[in-house]
């Protein structure tokens, strides 16, 4: 095969397989731009520039876009010689970044992407080697890559490609997201998001001295020898099969102003259950809460219907607000990043029934309890 015929292969290739990740990772990002807004904000507080938060969200939706598009212009061959350059740029800033973020573990995970595919710090960065490797080559040879049709028409694409995701995003953010990576998914059983995904299996061995020779032999647990054998125990080694995976939600507690935790009882109530999430009440919209919250939960009431609130507030700013907004539901605390997992808005609703999550909804688009009634919740 000629060096040239060679070199052309690999740049598809490598065009492939940048374009692809750069296209996925934007993208499942994108349509949940508060989950990687989020993330940002673990990133600012874990290097001590919280007064980088306002910043989070304008980032997110700009360096998703900015991922999806360059991994559209790369695989389609559209204005190489910018999209070359900022494929490689990206990987120049990231892949350090996440060789500092394996070493000294600022953050679980970088987020990379998004809530669709969690994966460890250190996997990131030699995913991130590869891409940058990828990236170098592309560079190298960008102008082997032939333009599919005028200068003009490229830009055209551009143009559309970030207008796109940007609606994407600020859809995710005014409504949610159109596809939902998380375990509070509708449909799932919050019971079984709640087991370990896998637990650890291990094989424990005994080191043993011989009293007489003084040889060191390891015994397992059914075969210990007897000290009357001349043997005297010296240490315990253990060897892990199978790693622990702990469950995708884990340790989720609903607290009562007892402080005991009611979670079993709400989440696995046999009937219909509404739970109205405020991750934080000082920041909700209190508004929603006049126009349609507090109606709504009042027709679910007269319905012997339970409804509560879960927020990760103070109980003296729960006070404040119940009164403020005139809640005559009850209100619970639990762990505000985890509230924030269960749907992206503040406030949001959630319908469930026996532990499994029927319906959720940004508080823009509640409807009424009538129609919830007659879709949702069947006799």
């Amino acid at each position: 095969m000629k060096k040239d015929s060679l070199i052309n292969i690999l740049l598809w290739i490598s065009r492939l397989l940048f374009g692809v990740i750069f296209i996925f990772s934007g993208f499942v990002k994108a349509i949940d731009p508060l989950g990687s807004t989020y993330k940002f904000q673990d990133y600012f507080m874990a290097f001590g520039t919280e007064w980088l938060f306002p910043t989070a969200l304008p980032l997110s939706i700009f360096m998703s876009g900015l991922e999806f598009v360059i991994g559209f212009t790369v695989l389609l061959g559209i204005k190489m010689r910018y999209s070359a350059w900022g494929g490689l740029l990206f990987m120049l800033v990231f892949t350090p970044l996440t060789l500092y973020i394996a070493i000294f573990e600022p953050v679980s995970d970088c987020g990379c992407f998004g809530d669709a595919l969690i994966i460890s710090n250190w996997a990131t960065f030699y995913k991130n080697i590869f891409i940058l490797a990828a990236a170098v080559f592309i560079f190298v040879y960008k102008d082997r890559v032939k333009p599919l049709w005028s200068e003009r028409k490229d830009w055209y694409l551009v143009i559309l490609l970030f207008v796109f995701i940007t609606w994407l995003s600020v859809y995710g953010i005014r409504n949610l997201p159109v596809i939902d990576f998380r375990p509070w998914k509708v449909g799932n059983n919050i019971e079984e998001q709640m087991q370990p995904i896998q637990d650890e299996i291990a094989e424990f061995y005994f080191i043993y001295r011989n009293t007489e020779t003084g040889e060191q032999k390891e015994f397992a647990v059914s075969d210990l020898p007897a000290a009357e054998d001349g043997w005297e125990y010296v240490d315990r080694k253990e060897i892990i099969i199978q790693e622990y995976i702990e469950a995708p939600i884990d340790d989720f507690v609903i607290q009562d102003e007892s402080g005991f935790d009611v979670a079993d009882i709400y989440l696995g109530n046999p009937d219909y259950q509404f739970l109205l999430i405020v991750y934080d009440v000082r920041r909700t919209n209190e508004k929603a809460f006049e126009k349609r919250i507090n109606d709504f939960a009042a027709q679910a009431d007269s319905d012997d219907v339970s409804f509560i609130a879960l927020t990760g507030s103070s109980l003296d700013d729960i006070d404040v607000f119940r009164h403020q907004i005139q809640a005559a539901y009850p209100f619970y605390q639990s762990d505000a990043i985890k509230l924030k997992t269960i749907v992206r808005a503040n406030p949001g609703l959630v319908l469930m029934k026996d532990w499994e999550v029927i319906a959720k909804w940004h508080h823009r688009n509640i409807p009424s309890y009538e129609e919830v009634k007659k879709k949702y919740m069947k006799e």
